[in-house]
């Protein structure tokens, strides 16, 4: 009896060190080590491959490359022209069969830049071959500037009884920050046991002034293309500094008009722009 109301006193003592931390746990499933991942993807410039190494490191996955019988090669202007032919002329490039047989994994996490506003081509050609029926998906993406929620959103399109989950994506300008924000989203989302500290909402949106406009300026003013003119801004603290969510207005040259949401981390030094949701 005593043994028992030891370790019934010891339970709740834990259970009120978790509450006082204000951590959030992730709790690990019973049978983790038995769960099987494989890092699937495409790099056209190393980018991508990059972060599924960071991914197989920190899951301890199996990881395979995607691979095209006739590759994309030359500049990136002639690698333009031959996606945007293919484009118009509805096809796929065909991808070479997988080493890897994905209904042998519990998960599949599937890498690629974005190009022209989803996932690249060779994506495209493996989704035409393999069957990814009941197969549970993350993606994770490299782009200029966002991506992730169009290609996550195509894929769910294109994959109707494949399970999409939450996915990471990342700037190749910010790649240097990619392994500490990856930790923390497999933490978060409960594929890796561990605890982080959980981040506030953002505040309700309101009008920018100076200030922000400046913030969004220095962040999003030096890049190869007009991101829009903020309009109003949500932030919250962040371990980085001050993250901004702002709403933007952009004008097309036949003169619509379009909204996106910026993203924009400011650690007191260069403000950056972290992805763009249009």
């Amino acid at each position: 009896m005593k043994t028992k109301l030891t370790l019934a006193v010891a339970a709740l003592l834990a259970l009120a060190l978790t509450a006082c931390t204000g951590k959030k746990q992730t709790a690990t499933p019973e049978n983790e080590k038995d769960m099987k991942n494989l890092v699937l993807y495409y790099s056209q410039t190393g980018t991508t491959k990059a972060v599924a190494e960071a991914l197989q490191k920190q899951l301890g996955a199996d990881i395979e490359a995607i691979e095209l019988e006739d590759p994309y090669t030359g500049t990136y202007d002639e690698t333009i022209q031959r996606v945007m032919n293919e484009r118009e002329q509805g096809v796929t490039p065909k991808v070479k069969a997988l080493q890897h047989d994905i209904r042998d994994y519990d998960t599949v996490f599937l890498g690629y830049p974005i190009w022209f506003g989803t996932y690249a081509p060779p994506v495209a050609g493996l989704l035409d071959i393999v069957d990814f029926k009941n197969v549970k998906i993350v993606p994770f993406c490299t782009f200029g500037s966002g991506g992730l929620e169009a290609s996550s959103a195509d894929l769910k399109a294109k994959l109707p009884e494949a399970t999409i989950l939450e996915g990471y994506g990342v700037r190749t300008a910010r790649i240097a920050k990619m392994p500490d924000e990856l930790a923390r989203f497999l933490v978060e989302n409960g594929y890796v046991e561990g605890e982080v500290e959980p981040l506030p909402d953002f505040t309700e949106s309101q009008p920018v002034t100076d200030a922000q406009v400046a913030i969004f300026d220095a962040a999003c003013g030096d890049y190869q293309f007009p991101l829009g003119t903020p309009v109003a801004y949500g932030s919250r603290a962040i371990p980085q500094g001050t993250e901004y969510r702002f709403d933007v207005k952009s004008q097309a040259p036949d003169g619509t008009e379009s909204a996106s949401t910026i993203f924009v981390i400011d650690n007191g030094e260069k403000p950056e722009f972290t992805k763009v949701v249009r």
